[in-house]
């Protein structure tokens, strides 16, 4: 899709997103069903739902058995380091690092993804809320800053994210580790049942359970979303929606508004400062097919392009007003990046459970929530902790691959399956150092000539610490429940190989001390939002998608709230706006009125009410005007208060029959708009339609309002 630049009017939108992953799907998913026309800027190719090029395809239909060569490694450098993702039925996710380089002052493991939907579609969909102890732990430590919100404020939106995108888990009653909106929770096998029977018996304070997991189990699916097939061939995009993902879940949901347009091959080169609004006017694009620039304009951006390159485009965005990068007064744009250690632990093997096998390929693990650390005393040499993720398993004839057998015998030996095995892999907590950063490299250009990153974070002596504590406590749990040849291992791991980087952005109380306030605004230019990873401020040690998701859809019902307050404030105060109510509605709401039916004049008691004047459609169309102009915010809206019925009754109590006749007849006019702008009654339109329908009305209404003081329907304040 292509967009021409004749003009502002041709390319505004109320909002403009940048990423299509999981927070940039979400915040369309959010703004589009509030009614705001809204803009998904993607650097990447289309992908759309449910077209996977290899989700269907066995391993002798692929070249070299899923294997690539070592030629076709060679543009893939980094990509590769993860050990699983560089396979020819999923090569097509990922960009070459030849293309997109980078400079690693320190080891960094950038995984990237460049296409609708970005790493939603191959993300291990483990979904784990934050806890109380994790937003109140740098406070409390003295550890960098504290964060400007508590778990009280998002668990509201984690319970709103849960039952949309379906998370299927057990509910535990842990407070490291609150429950959620579950789906049932899928099932353990016989080691992993063994191994939490002893775990929760002889060690206090511990608990293991099934890995919350963004899959579908409940028969018949949820949210037009098929069940999962336990195929486990997730990364390469699930044809039935089974686990959550941009293109099968949030972006459809904003499609169906009619309010989403998507661009791909955009990359965003810099966000637009405006000296003279002291907001963000746009965006700055390259497309990446044509090399041609172009600029689009919105109310609001929000930022989602991935922690990276959300920061890589706030350090590009320079202005005469930010010279160092949109938002950075602070100089905390690009530092205190994070991310989860781990690649360690421990495995050993059971030789128990000979008659009992397990059937289907579980896209699941089992889940130990972090139990160090909470509070008691405690003789730990580092702070916060870490959580184990793994599972059990009966080994297969792959385990002869290596081993001297032939002929006969070997066809005798696969016949029978090996041992149960358990595995235990620790994922930590990274504190947030200043010192671990990311800035511009203008010396190095990527193929479209645009800066590079220069990397520089490691991992420091508290998390060091921490990992010689993981790997001892999994073996002591895996030889407490009588596995055998139980070993450790540290496979080691660099920064960004977790793929959950995250801080570059921090949210913060103090604007000299962070980027961003509580609602992912940042403090300096309030209409633009970064809802990524870039905001975390501290990283917890539980996987931290779901912790996007939920401050994604809190920050942008939030702009849209906040939109609705400046049609309002642009067009009137709150007075004028009372004043357009009585005009509207026909009666005269004065001061003391408003108040008593904004606080409660409610006919909640006569739960018959029936109109005693309007028709039924009538009474629906009154409430959303009503609405409009007197939303819910942090006070009643007109709806709440009912104030439909309040005008029902005060037409019907107070006004002679043949005035009554003009409140019907000046309902009329919002169609006669309606069906001349937009070819349909006012009711069937969206929310920004009805928005600029109600702005005609309103300016005509108060242009006249000298002509209006002399009808008996309107009584001056």
């Amino acid at each position: 899709m292509y967009f021409n630049n004749d003009g502002k009017k041709e390319v505004s939108y109320d909002a403009i997103i940048i990423g299509s992953g999981i927070s940039g799907g979400w915040a369309a998913k959010e703004l589009c069903q509030k009614g705001l026309k809204t803009l998904v800027l993607e650097r990447g190719r289309m992908v759309k739902h449910p077209d996977y090029p290899t989700a269907n395809l066995e391993k002798w239909e692929l070249p070299n058995r899923d294997r690539m060569t070592e030629e076709e490694l060679k543009d893939y450098p980094v990509q590769n380091r993860t050990g699983y993702t560089m396979a020819h039925s999923l090569k097509h996710w990922w960009p070459k690092d030849t293309e997109f380089p980078y400079t690693e002052t320190k080891p960094f493991d950038w995984i990237r993804a460049y296409h609708v939907g970005g790493r939603s579609l191959v993300w291990g969909r483990q979904s784990y809320r934050l806890s109380p102890m994790d937003f109140e732990a740098n406070a409390k430590e003295g550890i960098a800053v504290d964060w400007p919100v508590r778990y009280e404020d998002i668990a509201p939106w984690y319970d709103h994210v849960e039952k949309f995108i379906g998370v299927s888990g057990q509910k535990e009653k842990l407070v490291q580790l609150p429950d959620g909106e579950f789906l049932p929770p899928m099932e353990m096998n016989c080691i992993e049942k063994h191994v939490k029977h002893v775990i929760e018996t002889r060690f206090p304070g511990r608990k293991m359970t099934i890995g919350r997991a963004a899959h579908i189990t409940s028969p018949g699916g949820h949210n037009g979303r098929g069940t999962c097939m336990s195929r486990d061939r997730c990364m390469r995009g699930c044809p039935f929606g089974a686990y959550f993902t941009s293109n099968s879940s949030t972006l459809p949901a904003a499609e169906a508004t009619g309010n989403l347009t998507i661009r791909p091959f955009s990359v965003v080169t810099r966000i637009i400062y405006d000296d003279k609004t002291k907001k963000a006017r746009g965006v700055e694009i390259m497309d990446t097919e044509t090399k041609e620039t172009f600029e689009y304009f919105s109310k609001i951006i929000f930022l989602c392009a991935s922690t990276l390159h959300s920061t890589q485009i706030l350090l590009q965005s320079t202005s005469e007003r930010f010279p160092n990068g949109m938002g950075n007064d602070s100089n905390e744009v690009g530092h205190n990046l994070m991310d989860h250690h781990f690649r360690l632990g421990a495995s050993g093997e059971s030789e128990d459970f000979k008659d009992k096998y397990d059937l289907g390929r579980r896209p699941n693990g089992i889940y130990i929530p972090r139990f160090q650390n909470l509070g008691h005393p405690t003789n730990k040499k580092y702070l916060r902790g870490f959580g184990y993720q793994g599972g059990g398993g009966r080994e297969g004839w792959g385990r002869y691959i290596s081993e001297a057998h032939y002929g006969k015998e070997l066809k005798e030996a696969i016949g029978h399956p090996g041992n149960w095995t358990m595995g235990l892999m620790g994922f930590g907590e990274c504190l947030p150092y200043h010192e671990n950063k990311v800035t511009l490299n203008q010396d190095k250009k990527d193929m479209y000539g645009l800066p590079t990153l220069i990397m520089d974070a490691e991992w420091k002596t508290n998390e060091y610490e921490m990992r010689k504590d993981m790997m001892d406590e999994a073996a002591n749990m895996l030889e407490s429940a009588g596995l055998k040849n139980v070993s450790t291992y540290d496979a080691g791991c660099n920064p960004g190989l977790g793929i959950h980087e995250m801080g570059t952005a921090r949210m913060g109380r103090d604007a000299k001390t962070s980027v961003l306030n509580k609602w992912n605004q940042i403090h300096e230019v309030k209409n633009v939002f970064v809802t990524d990873g870039s905001f975390m401020t501290s990283s917890a040690c539980q996987n931290p998608s779901l912790t996007y998701m939920a401050f994604t859809a809190r920050a942008a019902n939030y702009a849209a709230d906040q939109i609705k307050k400046v049609f309002i404030n642009k067009i009137m105060d709150r007075r004028e706006a009372l004043k357009a109510v009585s005009l509207i509605l026909g009666y005269s709401l004065t001061g003391t009125s408003a108040l008593v039916l904004l606080n409660g004049c409610k006919a909640e008691s006569n739960t018959d009410w029936a109109p005693n004047f309007f028709s039924e459609a009538e009474i629906k169309l009154i409430a959303e005007i009503a609405e409009i102009i007197l939303p819910k915010t942090d006070t009643p809206g007109a709806k709440d208060a009912m104030c439909e019925r309040y005008v029902d009754e005060a037409v019907f109590l107070f006004y002679k029959k043949e005035d009554q006749q003009k409140f019907k007849k000046d309902l009329t006019v919002f169609d006669d708009y309606a069906k001349n702008k937009f070819s349909k009654a006012f009711m069937a339109l969206n929310q920004n339609e009805k928005e600029k329908i109600l702005e005609i009305v309103v300016k005509s209404m108060l242009k006249n309002e000298k002509d209006q003081k002399t009808n008996p329907i309107y009584l001056k304040n």
